[in-house]
């Protein structure tokens, strides 16, 4: 066993709590032990226990109680219920309601570490006796300390098995594709194809045949079939990056592929089965592009059937110095050169910045730092001058509002066809309202004739 694997035990009665602790750690498991569920909710997120084993009954908050919490906030966390015969009933309920199991007092030790190695392979905690390590390969890339990503990855293990259809969301610079890499690689699928397109990067035309393939003749320039990525991905994981910008001529055919589990390439009259995953991912509110008829639900809730949203880094600003450190270590082993490292100052700076761009942001200011930097130790004034030159690179409010004026009144044209009347009307403006606004930004309305969504 390892010690790695860390148990919160909750009960209020010390003598059991002292005798669980021993018998636990002597088992290998790493043992907090709190005589209150108060205590055990104000620790939880800084130790982020793989397992919590509570007493059912205890002054204060109860043991149902303190389950229930758990599973709101901490969905992946299993709780087991220790319960006196007369509290059965009670405990019964509590399985029924998300609790791992019960075990009735007084217990075998051998069930209950029995019970134990139960929850936590069932909940993705798989150890590896020989190695003394955790299972964790899949998880390699991903560097963090942070309660909230933890959480996320146990979630992300427990759906991995399964092969239903995964939506990631977060901001630019989350790491998006390096979580649906983790997804592939914790999966059955791991041995077989991953492959990733950017929906929003590849013209209409090209996004077609790069995503269902096209046969001999099928568009001038045609020349040889083309397989496309669905095939191609066969027995794997397509990641569909940038969905909400997918064409949305094209969200009708990707639907019928989810929907049959065969594709048709462009030309052809011939379709071809395919066995994939699909993990897609966005920066978007579709729920807002939904709304405004530019992506379809129903399509949406084939693709959002467990959702997996990562945090920005401003919300896990315990993973900065690892990343940070992380980011120099790859530097010095690309250049064959002694890694650098950041001063305490500059450290600071860098756990303190809001980083709007989040990981890719840090990345870029490492990287940028580590070049300029001529002493092994990076200085402060580096670090503050990279995010005062970064900070200078923000727009004023009054041109980011007229980039959102114009992007929002050419969707709308967009959707209409370029019919003043429906946009004017889907935004609540009067027509002579409306038109002032689209002579402001120079957009002209027979331009959208031909790209009305149907």
């Amino acid at each position: 066993m390892t010690q790695s694997v860390k148990i919160l035990l909750v009960d209020d009665d010390h003598d059991l709590l002292r005798l669980l602790s021993i018998r636990l750690k002597a088992a290998g498991y790493s043992v907090t032990a709190l005589e209150s569920a108060e205590q055990a909710l104000a620790r939880i997120a800084v130790i982020r226990p793989h397992l919590v084993i509570t007493d059912l009954r205890m002054g204060g908050m109860d043991g149902i109680a303190l389950q229930e919490a758990i599973q709101a906030s901490y969905p992946s966390i299993p709780v087991i219920i220790l319960t006196a015969h007369g509290t059965i009933p009670e405990a019964v309920k509590a399985t029924q309601q998300g609790a791992f199991s019960f075990l009735t007092k007084p217990f075998d030790a051998k069930i209950l570490l029995k019970l134990i190695s139960e929850a936590l392979e069932l909940h993705g905690t798989t150890i590896d006796n020989s190695s003394d390590l955790p299972r964790s390969t899949w998880r390699d890339a991903i560097v963090t300390r942070s309660p909230l990503m933890e959480d996320l990855l146990s979630r992300l293990q427990l759906v991995a098995d399964s092969d239903v259809s995964i939506f990631i969301s977060g901001e630019s610079g989350t790491g998006k594709e390096l979580l649906a890499r983790a997804v592939h690689q914790a999966s059955p699928r791991a041995n077989n194809p991953f492959l990733a397109v950017n929906c929003g990067a590849i013209p209409e035309q090209l996004l077609e045949s790069e995503l269902f393939g096209h046969s001999k003749g099928a568009f001038t320039g045609a020349i040889s079939n083309h397989q496309g990525l669905f095939e191609a991905a066969h027995g794997g994981t397509l990641f569909l990056d940038e969905i909400g910008d997918m064409p949305f001529s094209l969200q009708a055919k990707l639907l019928r592929v989810l929907q049959e589990r065969e594709v048709r390439p462009v030309g052809s009259n011939k379709t071809i089965p395919v066995d994939i995953r699909i993990v897609s991912a966005t920066h978007r509110d579709l729920e807002q592009a939904m709304a405004m008829r530019s992506f379809r639900e129903d399509l949406y809730y084939r693709l959002n059937v467990v959702a997996l949203e990562i945090p920005p880094l401003q919300d896990r600003r315990e993973d900065i110095p690892l990343l940070a450190r992380h980011f120099l270590s790859k530097i010095g082993e690309r250049s064959g050169k002694t890694a650098k490292t950041f001063a305490p100052e500059a450290m600071e700076l860098l756990v303190s910045a809001s980083w709007p761009g989040n990981i890719r942001q840090l990345c870029n200011l490492v990287e940028q730092t580590a070049v300029l930097s001529t002493t092994p130790v990076i200085p402060a004034a580096l670090v503050e001058k990279a995010l005062r030159d970064k900070l200078g690179e923000i727009v004023s409010f009054a041109e980011a509002r007229s980039q959102f004026e114009r992007d929002y009144l050419a969707q709308l044209l967009k959707i209409t066809g370029g019919n003043v009347a429906e946009a004017a009307r889907m935004a609540k403006r009067n027509r002579t309202e409306f038109y002032r606004l689209l002579q402001r930004h120079q957009l002209e309305p027979a331009l959208f004739k031909s790209a009305q969504v149907e």
